[in-house]
């Protein structure tokens, strides 16, 4: 790993680069009783009238359909709910969007922390929140009172940390995507820049360079599948609309929230967040993926001193670096304790790491009202010209977006908030902050980015991949728009999606939903063959010849297709897990997905030495390397936890699809540490949904394991058997449905 190199002026400046000992500090009082007494009586008075005013029923899979007068009603019913099936993912969503992870988990999370505070401020957020628009704050308020209202309600939750939630807290986490933008900064390079306990200063040198960790690619892809269907593919001549965002398990429930204002909205909703991410409602849907234009920039700053401060060049002058103190507590076995760390700023943002002797500042979407006005006003768009209103707007940084409505519309947007840059530079690698000319001159209009409107093909298609393919002879020319608009290439699930739909016709529900669980996995398609063609070239007498014979005899006849009963899926994915493994390093270094490089960079023995380990592998875990998958890939949840363990001597239920990294679109991987030895999926298929619309609605969706995070509830594990099949539930959307399946009904705190 290389290291920065300062000048020696730079080198004065490093005494800057100080983390303050760590000082004791008082422990937050015990929660137990404090609660109630949190409230003032007029505030107890007001929550109680509005959950009066909101009807919570639950069907019978537990799903909440929180019905109130006004759309404030709706909100304050839906925190309600999403807080009694699990306080805990909403509470975590709060602590570390606030950047206090650390006061609950300890001083391992104080960097994660600061990442939130370059950028969360609640000083900040309040100032905003005071002027939102008065339609946003009182739905902000709403949200708070909401979630107040459950713990006032429910004296036997402790919180780890957050006894009262304030309605500004909703701006520190407004966008619905898995982290959002800031998880892009390396924590390992803030912890290098900002780490360091010195009693002298260290030069600039001493600093570690994390220059090559910026962008990359994802062992298990995180991301999604969405798909619009014209109504003249479909059975019945309505437009139909997959859901399918591939996360972390249990990330987001299912729920329906309708107000006497025109909501009535239905689908995922991130923990904690008041509006519904993906989803539809009687008359449009939207579904995003992952992987937009690429709208992140670093910047290379020439940092030097002058008369004690630390100045940036800028063009032909200097410009102050602006400092912060940010203060870090966290828990200790003795209480809280703090460190102190002054960050520091150009006008670019925030400081994140050294790169060859210069200072790295990052660039990003940082306008939460605007962002959280998006995300609300876009559930209750009624047509594509309202929506598109809302697109333009220009917050949604992390998401492309799949669109399709009553009126026969399908449509698509790749990414929605792009900088207007100049195209002469590479914008995916750090650029000269010195040189005006990196500067970005405003945003994109909505109509100079990529979009395709009722495409003639009569489909489109994202699965995080380019935008130049996916909607048949109707994609787009990338040539024609600069290279930063999109930022991911081809994957495996975009050449598959594009030949399930290319030929689809008379299409229903549950054949959409069949077309999102084909079985194919388009990323052996180069593999096997190659692999079958080197032990072809083998001699007689080479020890692999008859060492993988079996194992080359059952890929070569192989249709490269999953199911729990095939045993080549078994050895292809262990194979395939192999060769990532090793290539991983080598891929990343020459910037290529591994996936791609694995296809056409590795060499024949290094493809058949693979094979080898990958069938030792089988053979030592599971007594044979002729097992069924479905005997390896399985579906376990254990515990309401957020850090899920795994057993193997616990039940599990099979599942034959596979990671997303074969090209399998319904997409189950294991991204948590393995200590057993089966494969227990914990990202993927997640909430799914398959949406018809007409002169009525019609949905079908399915949830990993259930909408509760209780073990004791009946709706732990409900849907499991189902989700491990692909099999979907029927939503219930009208009242009429709900009442016929009406588990529960009751106002919040009943």
């Amino acid at each position: 790993m290389t290291m920065s190199r300062p000048s020696p002026v730079a080198v004065a400046c490093a005494a800057l680069f100080a983390l303050a000992q760590p000082a004791l500090a008082e422990a937050p009082a015990p929660v137990a009783a404090t609660v109630r007494a949190a409230f003032a009586p007029a505030e107890l008075a007001r929550m109680r009238a509005t959950a009066r005013r909101v009807t919570i029923m639950r069907d019978k899979w537990g799903i909440p359909h929180v019905f109130g007068k006004t759309d404030a009603d709706a909100v304050f019913g839906m925190l309600f709910a999403q807080a009694e099936d699990d306080f805990n993912r909403v509470e975590l969503n709060y602590i570390n969007a606030l950047g206090r992870l650390a006061e609950v988990e300890g001083e391992q999370e104080i960097w994660r922390d600061l990442r939130m505070k370059l950028y969360i401020d609640p000083a900040d957020l309040k100032a905003k929140y005071a002027a939102s628009p008065a339609w946003l704050k009182t739905l902000m308020d709403a949200y708070a009172d909401g979630l107040n209202w459950y713990l006032v309600t429910h004296p036997q939750v402790k919180p780890k940390l957050l006894v009262r939630f304030e309605p500004w807290m909703a701006l520190a986490f407004s966008e619905g995507s898995i982290g959002g933008d800031i998880e892009t900064i390396d924590l390992k390079g803030l912890e290098a820049f900002y780490g360091r306990q010195m009693a002298a200063p260290v030069a600039l040198a001493d600093l570690v360079d994390l220059g090559g960790a910026g962008k990359g690619f994802d062992p298990e892809p995180q991301g999604s599948n969405g798909f619009a269907v014209a109504p003249r593919r479909t059975a019945g001549g309505h437009a139909l609309l997959l859901i399918n965002p591939h996360t972390s398990f249990y990330f987001r429930p299912e729920i329906h929230m309708v107000s006497e204002e025109g909501l009535n909205a239905y689908g995922a909703v991130t923990w904690g967040q008041f509006f519904i991410y993906q989803g539809f409602n009687d008359r449009i849907g939207w579904m995003h993926t992952s992987g937009g234009g690429d709208v992140i920039d670093e910047y290379l700053e020439t940092v030097t001193r002058r008369d004690g401060t630390c100045v940036y060049k800028y063009g032909t002058a200097e410009r102050t670096v602006r400092e912060k103190t940010i203060t870090l507590p966290y828990r200790t076995a003795h209480g809280l304790a703090t460190r102190t760390v002054t960050a520091y700023f150009t006008h670019h943002g925030p400081v994140i790491r050294a790169q060859d002797g210069k200072w790295v500042a990052v660039r990003m979407m940082a306008d939460p009202v605007h962002a959280l006005m998006q995300s609300y006003g876009r559930t209750k768009a009624r047509d594509y010209a309202a929506f598109y209103k809302v697109m333009a707007l220009r917050t949604n940084s992390s998401n492309n977006t799949v669109y399709a409505d009553a009126d026969g519309n399908i449509a698509y947007f790749h990414g929605n908030f792009i900088p207007r840059r100049d195209p002469r530079f590479d914008w995916t690698k750090p650029v000269d902050g010195s040189d005006p000319a990196t500067e970005w001159h405003g945003l994109h209009d909505v109509k100079e980015t990529i979009t395709v409107f009722n495409p003639e093909s009569g489909y489109v298609s994202n699965t995080n991949n380019w935008p130049c393919t996916g909607f048949g002879a109707s994609s787009p020319d990338c040539s024609a728009y600069p290279r930063y608009m999109w930022s991911l290439p081809q994957n495996p699930r975009g050449i598959h999606a594009e030949r399930v739909l290319h030929d689809a016709h008379e299409l229903t529900l549950d054949g959409l939903i069949a077309k999102a669980y084909d079985s194919y996995l388009t990323a052996f398609e180069p593999l096997v063959p190659s692999v079958v063609k080197d032990w072809d070239a083998l001699p007689d007498g080479a020890p692999l010849k008859a060492r993988l014979a079996g194992q080359v005899a059952l890929l070569r006849g192989w249709d490269l297709r999953f199911s729990t009963a095939s045993v080549a899926t078994s050895l292809a994915v262990y194979w395939g897990q192999d060769m990532v493994r090793e290539a991983s390093a080598r891929a990343k270094a020459q910037g290529m997905p591994v996936i791609d490089f694995v296809q056409t960079a590795l060499h024949p023995q290094e493809r058949l030495d693979a094979l080898a380990r990958a069938s030792d592998k089988l053979q030592a875990d599971f007594g044979s390397w002729k097992t069924p998958w479905g005997e390896i890939n399985r579906f376990q949840r254990l515990s309401g936890a957020v850090d899920q363990q795994y057993d193997d001597a616990r039940p599990s239920l099979p599942v034959g699809f596979t990671s997303a990294n074969w090209g399998s679109l319904a997409s189950f991987g294991m991204t948590a540490r393995q200590t057993t030895k089966r494969i227990y999926g914990d990202r993927g298929n997640s909430f799914v949904a398959a949406v018809e619309f007409g002169p009525h609605v019609r949905a079908k969706s399915i949830l990993a394991g259930g909408e509760s995070g209780d073990p004791a509830s009946p709706h732990f594990t409900d849907q499991a058997a189902m989700y491990s099949r692909g099999e979907f539930k029927d939503v219930l959307y009208t009242r009429a449905d709900i009442e016929k399946h009406l588990e529960r009904k009751y106002h919040p705190g009943e």
